[in-house]
């Protein structure tokens, strides 16, 4: 009896090793270009959610995943799309994990994902108008959209008792949306918008953008841009003539590579990037900090989400294919359900495996919306003593 069981669990084995794949997902971020800072973070993000799933051999009768990454420069469209166009006709992947920034990502969406039929989760791009993007049901995002940011800064602004400001933003559909959104919240609330202008990235000066904001002045200047590139540049330029003192820093220029540039000098000044004070944020950042990378970087847990719902997915549709999967995101992400966080991938891809409905909480605390949204809630920090310090949860 014991040899015939030996048999049968061999024969299982085999079965289960045949039936056994390496699935391909596709990691497509800015490794180069102005937010190369943190692109890393959000790649080990993803990757981890990947290895943990290998690592449970309980994926699809004991499947592996192997990240493929490329590089969306976050600016440059044509760039983006060519990397995708690799990704998706000569590695094969079976999912995008991606892109970031918002016109890359939108660009790629329309003239590569949705005519190959592959399931995109973005991280990053909070862009409104992707809300309407014609999808066909493919396009899905870890981060709240920009109208909601800027209805959380207009509540931030009011009550820190700043009732007008200056807006410059990075002229590309991320900045220009986000500073569309923060002026119609701030000015519904009361508050008054000097100016909103838009600056480009790449420039040596921007003495002529500062003087015109400091001309218009504001309680606080809002810059809407990127990290490491003129977003960095207009700070440098406020400070350097005293036109501002006080910033009100978006998602985009969430990083602590502010801290390295400019210290102390930005004490006082504040800003917002999602995220969450729930069990699983702390979860992940124990994971990070285990796995050699900053947790707290920004877009790293939403891309460990996006990751690990493109797979459980996969899992409830008993299929690896973009077609099959796309249909089971919302349900794998939302109640009813076995709460599910980081750590517990293995748990619900063996509930799914035995039919059992799970709620993916996540890194996040995700909850997907609408057209495939995360409802999204803010941290809100300031810079103290020239570090970043979290003062809240919105």
């Amino acid at each position: 009896m014991k040899k015939f069981l030996t048999a049968t669990a061999a024969a299982a084995l085999l079965a289960g090793a045949a039936g056994a794949e390496d699935i391909k997902i596709g990691v497509i971020l800015g490794f180069t270009g102005p937010l190369e800072s943190i692109t890393p973070h959000m790649g080990a993000g993803a990757e981890l959610a990947m290895k943990e799933v290998s690592d449970s051999g309980k994926l699809l009768d004991g499947s592996t995943v192997t990240s493929v990454r490329g590089d969306s420069t976050c600016i440059d469209a044509a760039a983006a799309q060519a990397a995708a166009e690799r990704l998706v006709t000569t590695d094969k992947v079976s999912a995008i994990m991606g892109a970031d920034c918002s016109g890359v990502t939108g660009a790629i969406l329309a003239n590569v994902a949705v005519p190959n039929g592959i399931v995109m989760i973005s991280p990053s791009a909070t862009s409104p108008g992707l809300t309407t993007a014609e999808d066909n049901g493919l396009f899905f995002r870890t981060a709240p959209s920009d109208a909601r940011q800027g209805e959380i800064i207009a509540t931030v602004l009011k009550d820190r008792g700043i009732g007008s400001v200056a807006i410059s933003y990075t002229n590309n559909d991320y900045g220009k949306g986000l500073a569309d959104s923060i002026q119609a919240a701030v000015e519904a609330a009361g508050g008054t918008v000097t100016i909103s202008a838009a600056h480009e990235d790449g420039k040596a000066d921007y003495s002529a953008e500062v003087g015109a904001l400091a001309s218009a002045g504001g309680d606080a200047l809002i810059v809407a841009g990127y990290v490491d590139q003129g977003g960095s540049g207009i700070i440098q330029g406020a400070l350097d003539t005293g036109a501002f003192s006080t910033f009100m820093l978006p998602d985009g220029m969430y990083g602590t590579v502010l801290e390295e540039k400019f210290g102390a000098s930005l004490d006082g000044s504040f800003g917002t990037v999602p995220g969450t004070d729930s069990p699983g944020g702390a979860t992940f950042v124990d994971m990070a900090t285990a796995a050699g990378f900053d947790g707290t970087s920004s877009y790293a847990p939403e891309s460990y989400d996006a990751a690990a719902l493109i797979m459980l997915a996969m899992q409830a549709a008993g299929s690896s294919s973009s077609a099959d999967l796309a249909g089971k995101i919302l349900d794998v992400a939302n109640a009813p359900g076995e709460p599910i966080y980081p750590g517990e991938l293995a748990k619900g891809l063996e509930l799914l495996a035995a039919g059992t409905d799970i709620d993916y909480v996540g890194a996040t605390a995700v909850e997907l919306i609408g057209p495939g949204e995360a409802s999204g809630s803010y941290r809100e920090y300031e810079f103290q003593g020239g570090k970043i310090t979290t003062v809240g949860y919105r």
